[in-house]
């Protein structure tokens, strides 16, 4: 029988471990694997199978929730900042974990970016591992797992997924309907990542950011005032796209609003859990903005180093477009670190002024092309 697990594409005996594991779970899982590697679609995917009646159907109510993460008994942990903290498990594990579910059945727990548990975090989290309840279920992801604590590993299933090959996402999203130049575009931007690649080509604008990248570089090598011009034009950019994530909320909450527009009481602890998920989406949208420009002007750079050293042109990211052709090559190398190292300075250090990073960023490229 096809489940909604099927859905999942490229990692069949993580699949198929999962698919035995429905009827007779572990209390906690880990998965493990790289960036873009279907943990996320995987993880949905098991807690629909996991509450529906069925095994998993993919189409009742039970997994249609579940799959848009709004079921009463999915609870969400995301990291706020660089770290998942302590109140966080606390009110997202603990306050649900030892209580009756929202709706009958069990209780599913995502713990998204599982390695960034602070000390604190992880101990709490360990506490429910050691005396789980025979309700819940567990689901932790990372990318980084080596760095998870070892006591929490141990009182895990891990369930390892592979890297996407190119080929293989460049297919997934072709049978998804994209134009076959544009998914293989997708695939090498996001470097095989299927979910943001689909993302690039479903969404018209999927590619702002990209544009931003380049008139941000075009600036900052013009010189000291272009890097400036460039630094707060990333910052309007990014606050452009914060705003747009207003309107998300709204179809979030739908499923649980009464007729006078506020929640149904028996929903009142789920949308309340998804107002404050929205608020931390909300709260990162700037910086995964500037991170996903700073990554496009690397991106950019790297096929100038590409094409200036030899390389296959076939090798480029960005496909649709050449390399600047005057732009000195030794310099297009040295601006690639100053673009890693603002990405750094941004995800590690959250109370940084996100335009002085910038700012120095660019400022550094344009250094680089006034000599």
């Amino acid at each position: 029988m096809s489940t909604v697990l099927d859905g999942v594409p490229g990692q069949d005996p993580a699949i198929s471990f999962l698919k035995q594991a429905v009827a007779r779970p572990h209390h906690a899982y880990v998965m493990a694997g790289p960036e873009g590697g279907g943990k996320r679609l995987a993880m949905g995917a098991f807690a629909a199978a996991l509450l529906c009646p069925n095994g998993g159907c993919g189409e009742c109510r039970a997994c249609v929730l579940a799959l848009e993460e709004k079921h009463p008994n999915v609870f969400i942990v995301e990291p706020e900042g660089r770290d998942i903290h302590v109140e966080t498990i606390r009110q997202e594990v603990w306050h649900h974990v030892y209580r009756t579910s929202p709706e009958p059945g069990r209780k599913v727990f995502l713990i998204r970016e599982a390695d960034r548990l602070s000390p604190s975090a992880a101990d709490a989290l360990l506490k429910v591992l050691e005396e789980p309840p025979p309700d819940s279920v567990l689901l932790l992801s990372s990318a980084r797992p080596d760095e998870l604590p070892g006591t929490i590993v141990s009182r895990c299933h891990t369930v390892t997924f592979l890297p996407l090959a190119e080929d293989f996402v460049v297919q997934a999203l072709v049978e998804g309907g994209a134009d076959e130049e544009r998914a293989l575009l997708a695939a090498r931007l996001t470097g095989g990542n299927l979910g943001r690649a689909r993302r690039l080509v479903r969404d018209e604008e999927g590619l702002a950011f990209r544009d931003t990248a380049r008139e941000a570089l075009a600036l900052a090598t013009s010189g000291a005032k272009g890097a400036i011009e460039a630094a707060a034009m990333v910052v309007e950019a990014a606050a452009a796209y914060k705003k747009g994530l207003a309107g998300d909320l709204t179809r979030d909450l739908e499923p649980f609003l009464a007729p006078d527009g506020k929640p149904d009481d028996a929903f009142r602890g789920v949308a309340k859990r998804i107002e404050e998920r929205h608020q931390r989406r909300v709260r990162r949208a700037e910086r995964d903005f500037m991170d996903w420009v700073l990554l496009a002007v690397s991106s950019l750079l790297r096929d100038r180093v590409l094409v200036g050293v030899g390389g296959n042109p076939a090798w480029r990211l960005n496909l649709d477009m050449g390399p600047h052709p005057s732009m000195p090559l030794e310099a297009a190398a040295r601006d690639m670190g100053a673009i890693e190292e603002a990405r750094a300075a941004l995800a590690d250090e959250t109370n940084l002024n996100a335009k002085l990073v910038l700012e120095r960023a660019f400022l550094m490229i344009a250094a680089e092309h006034s000599v």
